[in-house]
Formats: C-alpha cells, sequence, structure tokens
C-alpha cells in the first residue's frame, strides 16, 4: 500500500500563470518522500547528511494531466521499488483530494545509493530496505 502525503497548493509553488510551476511538483514529491521516510523512523537529519551514504536522484520524470492551482489540496501516492541491490524508484501519484480517483499528475525518480567517500555504488542501507519492504504494493 503507498504512503500517502497531503499537501495544499501555496501561492509560491505557482508561476505567473497561477498554475503549479512544474519543476514544484517534484519538489512536492520530494516532500513525500521525506516524510514517508520520517513515518519508517528514519532520522532525516542524519540520513541526508550524506555521512556515510548518499543516494542522488539519477532520474526524474514528471508528467502532467490537468493543471494545479494555489489552494487545492492533493494526495501524493508515494510507491517505492527496488531495482537492484543500490538501486530503486519511486512512483509518485498525484490525486485531488476532492476526487480520490481524479489523477493530475504522476512523477517518477531513480535513486542510486553511493559511498559518501569514494562515489562509487554501495549497497543500499539496512534502514533504506526496511523502508521499501514496509510499503510495498
Amino acid at each position: 500500500m503507498p504512503f500517502i502525503y497531503h499537501r495544499t497548493i501555496r501561492f509560491q509553488d505557482t508561476d505567473a500563470a497561477g498554475i503549479v510551476y512544474f519543476a514544484n511538483v517534484l519538489a512536492m514529491c520530494h516532500e513525500a518522500y521525506e516524510a514517508s521516510l520520517a513515518t519508517a523512523g528514519i532520522d532525516l537529519r542524519s540520513f541526508f547528511s550524506g555521512d556515510w551514504v548518499a543516494m542522488p536522484i539519477v532520474h526524474a520524470d514528471v508528467d502532467f494531466f490537468q493543471p494545479m492551482f494555489c489552494g487545492e489540496e492533493y494526495a501524493i501516492h508515494v510507491q517505492p521499488r527496488l531495482l537492484s541491490e543500490s538501486k530503486f524508484e519511486i512512483a509518485y501519484m498525484i490525486f485531488a483530494s476532492e476526487n480520490a480517483d481524479k489523477r493530475v499528475s504522476q512523477a517518477k525518480t531513480i535513486h542510486i545509493c553511493i559511498d559518501a567517500t569514494t562515489r562509487t555504488r554501495s549497497e543500499l542501507p539496512t534502514d533504506i530496505q526496511h523502508w521499501l519492504n514496509a510499503i510495498k504494493p
């Protein structure tokens, strides 16, 4: 079951046309990712400090099905999936809160785990493996 993160669109998320700026959809997805990690008990300060491993995003894409406006509420569904011992992807489905069946956008990010010192691929840490297993389809 996916992790669900609720988000209201703020004025700062929009562009001059009054709709969500495309890059901000990915920022909102990243907020949802962070919330899912915190809910799984992962200490975000330690996780994102990159002292021993880092998990950079190596690919991101986003599709839009309708515009999103300031003041509207959305549910971002976070569904991670293991790709290899050092790589995972996260699928995001964004639904209008007033109509849970109305998908307005979708995104995907691919992350690779690397050793923070050598910058070489590394096996995913145990806490991330547990997070991946906890949010299974």
